[in-house]
């Protein structure tokens, strides 16, 4: 188990940015942390990565120093024991609606007596061949993972205040988009009641002492993210790629 850098950063209140990537191939994970984005989100939900893939990719991003996150696609113990095992650093659940969701989220990520994760010498524990015996491991593993569930839905919104009192999360991401959708704007979160409920739901996840996170599509908007005190931004690899390819074509 590594230490997480990404955690720490953010628990002393530094801000973090990274990148969502759908990419199975291991090589993208070792490019993005060459170019020193905090961490990698291995999306697990609207990609075809596989878990047997996550194994390599965690490796390219220990390898380029960049942090191993994943949105897994479904809260299933034992899919997230999978990407934990492989030595995934942090998960970031999609469409968290409710306390009960939040709190399974949670049992399945930490080891007991903080959760149900079960155990095994797996990658994470460095096989149990490394310095840590099994006690050791176990509450530095759940002192370093990262629980981030997303906010989608209403639901989640009408539920925010018992989300928010959830122990063992770290903070909140707001997903931007299917958040616009489940209020009725199909064409994008752009609306101005849109961008005032996120306002609104980053207020009272910081009031609540926990991190605030959500999509930033270009430097200047993750700045002016982090200055409103959102302390995770990400962006996708295909944004990154495409902002950048237009301003290398401005040459042409």
């Amino acid at each position: 188990m590594k230490q997480n850098i990404v955690k720490t950063r953010l628990k002393n209140g530094q801000p973090v940015l990274g990148v969502l990537s759908n990419s199975p191939d291991p090589t993208v994970a070792e490019l993005c942390g060459f170019s020193g984005l905090d961490f990698y989100m291995i999306d697990g939900e609207h990609s075809p990565v596989t878990t047997a893939q996550v194994l390599d990719i965690v490796r390219a991003c220990e390898l380029s120093g960049i942090t191993p996150l994943a949105r897994v696609r479904s809260n299933d113990p034992k899919l997230i024991l999978q990407y934990l095992d492989s030595g995934v650093m942090g998960i970031m659940m999609p469409g968290v609606n409710t306390a009960a969701e939040a709190e399974a989220l949670v049992q399945a990520t930490k080891y007991p007596p903080l959760g149900r994760r079960g155990f095994a010498p797996t990658r994470s524990s460095d096989y149990l061949l490394g310095a840590m015996n099994q006690g050791e491991y176990v509450a530095f593993a759940n002192e370093h993972t990262l629980i981030l569930p997303q906010i989608e839905d209403r639901e989640a919104i009408d539920n925010l205040d018992e989300l928010l009192a959830v122990e063992g999360v770290d903070g909140f991401v707001i997903g931007p988009r299917d958040l616009a959708m489940s209020m009725g704007y199909y064409d994008g979160p752009g609306h101005d009641e849109v961008k005032r409920t996120i306002a609104g739901i980053v207020e009272k996840i910081r009031k609540a002492g926990l991190i605030a996170g959500t999509t930033a599509a270009t430097g200047d908007q993750a700045k002016a993210l982090i200055d409103r005190g959102v302390l995770l931004c990400l962006n996708s690899f295909a944004g990154l790629l495409k902002s950048a390819a237009g301003d290398f074509m401005k040459g042409r």
